[in-house]
């Protein structure tokens, strides 16, 4: 009994010997690096939509410093980033059609007025457009958010200004009616100050679910976005269309350039905030 026990516990530590030459072999094995990856396939084309609220020197997370935000801009522009509009990237993962080379899209949301003063001066600088989604009863009524000569302005130079429902109202606490309230309250003021029908909206604190989306698509949009660390592509739900936000840091620029270069990874590994 004691030799069968004997060669019992031999064949055991044999095995796991066995087994733990296998694992580092496994782990040693080199790869194709995954940026490499996901480079080569069209499957992970992507396009980017940055989320911005306020361009100023207040103290608060959701104030990116000028001198940031300008370094940023430059850094795009460097890089051959081309900014577009929502028509452009609705039409892309609707009907497939073609961006221009590393497509950027640039969204703020609430209307503060220094997005008209500090960001849109910059952006003009760089040749780049980009989209404010716009608490409309907001405009006009407090100082620190804009006028609608402002957003006008701002339409005419290639912006688009876009509902961010009529008070901010956070869709997720509120009734079907309040919401279809918000819903088209907005669009109607933002028809009869701009003249325009606004197709687009983004979700209020980014929140929003399924029965949401179909209360937005029954008001007449035809996109929502929210906030999710992904890249928007074609398989894209265009009632939850991505944006990756941009906040102040203690490196503010250092976080800037890690959700611009390393999305198309994070996307690959599966490192995505929900």
């Amino acid at each position: 009994m004691d030799e069968y026990i004997q060669k019992y516990r031999l064949f055991i530590v044999a095995g796991i010997i066995l087994l733990a030459v296998g694992l580092i072999a496994f782990m040693g094995k080199k790869e194709e690096p995954v940026v490499h990856q996901v480079a080569k396939s069209e499957d992970h084309r992507g396009v980017t939509v940055l989320n911005y609220h306020k361009i100023d020197n207040t103290f608060h997370s959701l104030s990116v410093r000028p001198e940031d935000f300008e370094k940023q801009m430059k850094w795009l522009s460097q890089h051959g980033y081309h900014t577009i509009t929502p028509d452009q990237l609705y039409a892309f993962v609707t009907n497939g059609a073609e961006l221009p080379d590393n497509p950027v899209m640039i969204t703020f949301d609430d209307g503060y007025i220094d997005n008209y003063k500090n960001a849109y001066p910059i952006m003009k600088k760089y040749g780049f457009v980009g989209t404010i989604f716009v608490v409309t009863t907001y405009l006009e009524k407090y100082p620190n958010y804009l006028t609608w000569d402002q957003a006008r302005e701002l339409e005419a130079n290639g912006f688009s200004i876009e509902s961010h429902t009529a008070t901010h109202k956070s869709m997720t606490e509120a009734s079907d009616d309040q919401i279809m309230e918000e819903l088209t309250k907005s669009k109607a003021m933002l028809k009869e100050k701009l003249g325009k029908d606004s197709c687009f909206i983004a979700y209020p604190t980014g929140t929003y679910n399924l029965h949401i989306a179909q209360l937005v698509k029954n008001a007449g949009y035809k996109a929502g976005f929210t906030i999710k660390y992904d890249a928007v592509n074609r398989n894209s739900n265009v009632y939850a269309l991505e944006r990756v936000p941009i906040f102040h840091t203690e490196n503010t620029n250092k976080d800037f350039l890690e959700r611009v270069l390393y999305l198309p990874l994070m996307n690959k590994d599966g490192w995505v905030k929900k």
